[in-house]
């Protein structure tokens, strides 16, 4: 009888779908970005995805599968790390979404073409080894090239012809990141502030943003989140 066992992975693909169309269509992932994007379980809704959506919704489902984890969201992180670590995995986000502007903003899918070029090139290890940029709030690192995929559709922000549209839709999705990871600051009695705080280091750095705004533009930028909270509240 052949075991049914496999080998580790040496590739990890986050999947999300950013209808708001400022996420890259592909970042290689730091572990504390992993971990964060992984808790946060993010994606989005729109207009005729099920009954009730009637507009551009970003939803949030810890580590893809809320409504069934028995545990604690950090403590399926903390395991997914220790595998991680122990394997010598490279984690991927992956985003099928929009480029280009927001769904029913001006915004285009990304390809089924384009996708399936950016996985297949994960596998055969050609991004692994491909120079990357940093995306401004979240940090992401993408690749500047990738086989089938034209590269400026791997930087969201040459997409947009409206920087500043852009921009403020950035930091509107990085608020609502930010207020739904407000749950687990404590840590949940799972683990400490200090793997918290470790995991938060992946996210969006809000603060950093706002450090280099002023006035007006700092409290615009401060509001998704603040009205997120409210909300949840």
């Amino acid at each position: 009888v052949i075991p049914c066992v496999a080998r580790h992975p040496h590739n990890i693909i986050l999947l999300c779908c950013d209808a708001f169309g400022v996420l890259p269509p592909v970042s290689r992932l730091g572990l504390s970005q992993a971990l964060y994007h992984f808790v946060s379980g993010y994606t989005a809704k729109v207009a005729g995805t099920e009954s009730g959506v009637c507009g551009l919704q970003a939803t949030f489902s810890a580590c893809y599968a809320g409504a069934f984890l028995l545990w604690h969201p950090l403590r399926y992180a903390a395991l997914l790390a220790g595998k991680m670590q122990t394997a010598g995995c490279q984690a991927w986000l992956v985003n099928t979404g929009w480029c280009g502007g927001s769904a029913g903003g001006g915004g285009r899918r990304i390809s089924l073409g384009a996708t399936r070029a950016i996985v297949a090139a994960i596998h055969s290890g050609e991004l692994a080894v491909t120079p990357c940029v940093e995306t401004p709030l979240f940090k992401l690192q993408v690749p500047v090239r990738c086989s089938g995929v034209p590269s400026e559709l791997l930087l969201p922000e040459l997409q947009w012809q409206d920087k500043g549209q852009f921009a403020a839709t950035l930091s509107h999705l990085g608020g609502m990141f930010s207020a739904n990871f407000q749950q687990f600051a404590d840590g949940g009695g799972v683990v400490g502030r200090d793997v918290v705080a470790h995991i938060l280091a992946g996210g969006p750095q809000l603060q950093q943003q706002a450090d280099g705004l002023t006035g007006d533009a700092a409290a615009e930028a401060a509001q998704p989140a603040q009205q997120q909270q409210q909300q949840q509240q």
